[in-house]
This record gives structure tokens, C-alpha cells and sequence, in this order.
């Protein structure tokens, strides 16, 4: 097993923040990570949004406006470009509504430093944690989970975290092939396909500390169908 090593033990790391929306919550994050004082960059992808999500980055961060609202898929794929070009080692999505608190970042970092993984998820499952889904979407996560172990052989208990961290190879990748729907538990099958090693770490979350979920009720069932219909097409390599 390859163990990752950097000059120095100080790899370059960017964090992704995709938002829409997110005006009350993104200053409190990025001077929360500002605070954490660790050395890590910040990119801001305000994807479209209609309030003063943009004002309130752009104070604190670079930040870049989308002039339409991509959805999350594409928002991740614009911070994947940007963490290439700007020559960075590793790059680290952390959700803009407050979720993912920052200071779990090193559990990702450790878990990573130590293993051979390409990606690796932050995982509210393997973990005490405080946030709490609703049963449906804990229904649909363990379905989805259960489709990727039956199509892949891999075990993931949180298919659906947006909190993960990719070195160079899965950023290579993810930067031409991103999908722009569902596409946390989509890309890990894109990940399985391509050869990547894909691990978790337990980490803790947090509820929404602002706003609404966009999943759900009925589109908790749609997303979970949804998502196990594209699972098998890219086993049996009927998705692009």
C-alpha cells in the first residue's frame, strides 16, 4: 500500500464552498476556518444566487459568481478546475450552509496521510454525530449504500456526504468527468470505475444552520430511485 508523503508534510490545500443562497451562513464559516489559522486556501462558488451570498464571500474570500445556478454538481467541477490550475495538492468540499464544521477537516487529512485513498468521505454514520437526517433519507442512504456494495464490492456508509477531500488523480479525473446530478453517491461509482481508492473517516456534522433542505418529502424517493437507475447504467456502461 502506497502511504501519501509532501515536502514537508505541508501539501497544499484548497476548500471548495459551493453555495446558493447561503448569505446567512458563509461569513460565520470562512471566519470560522480563517480562525482555525492551518494554512488552508479558500474558494468560494457562489452558484447563482439571488441574494447577498456573493457580497458577503467576497469580503472574507476569492470567490467566483456563476451567472446561472449549475446545481451542486457543477459548482464542485468549477472548484476542482480552479484547485488544478492554481497547483494545489488536495482539495476539500465543504458545504456552505454550515454543516460541515471545519475543525473536522484533520480527520480527513490524518485518515488520508495514512492510506493509499484517492478520495476520502467524511462519514456521519461511523461517527456520534450530532446531525440527525430524517428516517426517509436515512432509508435512502442505506439503500443507495447497499447498491454500491452489491454493484462495486465497496462498502460506504454515507454515499451522499458533500464533505470530502481529493488528491491530484481524482481531481484530474472530476475535472472532465463530473455529474452534474446527484452527484456525491454518482461520482463514487465514476471513482469505482476508474480505479480510484475511495476510503471514509468518521467525522462529526451539524444540522442546516440556516435554510431548507432542497430533498425533501417525495423528492427523497425520487432521489434515492433516481440514484440507484444511474448506479447500475455506469456498471453496465450505459451512463456517459
Amino acid at each position: 500500500m502506497t502511504i501519501h508523503s509532501f515536502p514537508q508534510n505541508s501539501p497544499r490545500i484548497l476548500i471548495i464552498i459551493p453555495c446558493y443562497n447561503e448569505e446567512a451562513s458563509i461569513a460565520g464559516l470562512l471566519k470560522q476556518i480563517q480562525e482555525m489559522n492551518l494554512g488552508y486556501d479558500t474558494v468560494v462558488i457562489d452558484d447563482g444566487s439571488v441574494d447577498r451570498t456573493h457580497e458577503m464571500a467576497s469580503s472574507l474570500s476569492p470567490c467566483i459568481k456563476l451567472i446561472a445556478n449549475l446545481g451542486i454538481g457543477g459548482a464542485i467541477q468549477t472548484g476542482i478546475k480552479y484547485s488544478i490550475e492554481n497547483d494545489y495538492d488536495l482539495c476539500i468540499q465543504v458545504d456552505g450552509d454550515g454543516q460541515h464544521p471545519p475543525d473536522q477537516i484533520r480527520m480527513l487529512l490524518e485518515k488520508y496521510k495514512a492510506s493509499s485513498a484517492n478520495l476520502m468521505i467524511g462519514s456521519r454514520f461511523m461517527a456520534d454525530s450530532r446531525f440527525r437526517s430524517t428516517p426517509m433519507r436515512r432509508i435512502g442512504i442505506q439503500i443507495i449504500s447497499k447498491t454500491i456494495q452489491w454493484t462495486y464490492r465497496q462498502t460506504i456508509t454515507d454515499p451522499t456526504s458533500g464533505f470530502r477531500m481529493m488528491d491530484r488523480k481524482a481531481m484530474r479525473l472530476f475535472s472532465t468527468r463530473y455529474p452534474l446530478d446527484y452527484p456525491e453517491p454518482i461520482s463514487l461509482a465514476i471513482a469505482f470505475e476508474e480505479g480510484l481508492v475511495v476510503n471514509e473517516v468518521p467525522v462529526l456534522m451539524e444540522p442546516r444552520q440556516k435554510g431548507i433542505s432542497s430533498i425533501t418529502g417525495f423528492k427523497t424517493v425520487s432521489y434515492m430511485l433516481r440514484v440507484v437507475g444511474y448506479l447500475f447504467l455506469i456498471r453496465i456502461g450505459r451512463y456517459v
